[in-house]
């Protein structure tokens, strides 16, 4: 079964590649096909995964699976949140990168910036460092899908004051994770997998696909 990932990142499409790997799935990019990205107006990451995976599958005609994920800082009120992969103004240096991966390498690095810049300006803020990247999976048949599958994971952790590790993108090297006394860019790709958010709403899915829609 072809399933339209709803979305243009080449290290998302590899992590879920591996995630659904039980249930041998071809997944493919939407931009593969031609689909551009959709709006993300909303506040929570339900709707904006939902907005997603309606936006490629009705451009497709195919069943679509589009997660919504994040960072929620308890000091910064969850923040954040939605606005994670643009919390910061790119740089001007980056902004005419052709490269799409430069481009968000660039951007993930200027977001890490500012998240400790925020970190540091509330340093008495209740909670204190402790954070989660969380992730909202959802899964459509087709556009007009009244049952749409929703997952989510949430995996805890607390921001460090500098960032350790090669691996992982995003939020991954500020990230650490006290359960394996390593930030989620310290992990080999295997052990994240098995542990990350995005696996924790993958394994939920999993169990969505085979029970409704007999997969696997």
């Amino acid at each position: 079964m072809k399933l339209v990932l709803a979305s243009n990142n080449a290290k998302k499409l590899k992590e879920l590649n591996a995630l659904f790997a039980p249930l041998a799935l071809e997944i493919v990019t939407q931009g593969s096909l031609g689909v551009a990205e959709a709006e993300e107006p909303h506040i929570t990451f339900v709707e904006n995964a939902l907005a997603k995976a309606r936006h490629a599958a009705a451009a497709t005609g195919l069943p679509v699976i589009a997660d919504d994920s994040g960072l929620c800082v308890d000091a910064l009120g969850g923040h954040p949140g939605v606005q994670s992969a643009v919390y910061a103004p790119l740089p001007p240096q980056a902004v005419a990168l052709a490269d799409r991966e430069a481009r968000r390498a660039a951007q993930d690095e200027a977001n890490n910036t500012l998240l400790l810049q925020r970190l540091a300006e509330a340093p008495g803020a209740a909670g204190g460092r402790q954070a989660a990247f969380v992730c909202a999976l959802v899964a459509l048949r087709a556009a007009d899908d009244p049952e749409p599958l929703i997952a989510f994971g949430r995996w805890p952790g607390e921001i460090l004051a500098t960032r350790r590790g090669a691996g992982g993108f995003g939020y991954d090297p500020l990230m650490y994770i006290p359960a394996l006394g390593a930030t989620a860019a310290e992990l080999p790709a295997e052990v994240k997998n098995a542990h990350s958010h995005r696996a924790l709403a993958a394994a939920q899915m999993l169990a969505l696909m085979r029970s409704a829609w007999r997969l696997g």
